[in-house]
């Protein structure tokens, strides 16, 4: 996944995202359809691996032999090149470089980020990219809710944003935002994967080996919830995350 910035369609073409502010958020799967599995991974994963076991499992849930899943998990330190990364936006390499195969540009991944990687097929929902990623947004705005936290969505750029007024403004005298959490989906045969990435307590300075997404606008940074002086751990995050999947995408099972 890494913390990308666009998506990537059925057939890989990349969508613009301009109206998703529009779409109605709620993707529950159709009556009758059994809950989405719900795994928590407690050591990190390496990338390789969960790439290979990501697409195994969007694979068998296409064919119809395996449930949908969320999977919780968190990487090595590394940086992830999306299909629109440029050399020039990784300014030094300061962990593994892996390429990806979801939409975006580069990014990065360690301790402290929480990772939900979401296997869901559209079918059963609505095959409808634009409203998943909204779906995507919402859910995550809900989480950061539930520890006070506003993040919002904006028409230009995906994934989930907090605004920070303590910071200095932007050349035009914009106020100051910092990315969050970040979406990146890929789907094929209508089964997504990749999913969200949160930042719980991770080292900030670990992104400063790349232009994250590819925005380099001086006010625009990265934040956490610790930064924020949130410093819940990350089963009260994991907790939240699940509880507020539930109103959008329907029931899960731990397993």
């Amino acid at each position: 996944m890494g913390v990308p910035c666009d998506i990537l369609s059925p057939n890989g073409i990349g969508q613009g995202i301009h109206t998703r502010s529009e779409l109605t958020i709620g993707l529950l799967s159709a009556a009758g359809s059994p809950p989405v599995e719900w795994l928590a991974s407690d050591a990190p994963v390496d990338y390789a691996s969960a790439l290979a076991a990501m697409a195994t499992r969007a694979a068998a849930i296409a064919r119809g032999e395996a449930s949908e899943l969320v999977w919780l998990l968190e990487h090595p330190p590394l940086y992830t090149a999306g299909t629109s990364a440029r050399a020039t936006d990784l300014l030094e390499a300061h962990f593994p470089v892996h390429k990806s195969g979801r939409g975006g540009q580069f990014t990065y991944h360690g301790p402290g980020q929480r990772i939900a990687y979401v296997m869901l097929d559209l079918t059963r929902r609505n095959p409808d990219l634009r409203a998943f990623v909204c779906a995507l947004e919402a859910w995550l705005i809900a989480a950061l809710a539930a520890f006070n936290v506003k993040g919002e969505r904006r028409s230009d750029r995906i994934g989930v944003w907090v605004a920070r007024p303590d910071k200095p403004r932007g050349a035009g005298g914009e106020t100051a935002e910092d990315k969050i959490a970040a979406i990146g989906i890929r789907v094929r045969r209508w089964v997504s994967f990749h999913g969200i990435a949160l930042n719980v307590a991770p080292d900030l300075t670990h992104f400063a080996g790349i232009v994250p997404c590819g925005i380099s606008a001086a006010h625009f940074g990265v934040t956490s919830l610790h930064d924020l002086g949130v410093l819940d751990g990350m089963g009260e995050v994991d907790a939240a995350l699940r509880t507020t999947f539930a109103p959008i995408f329907g029931k899960t099972e731990q397993v």
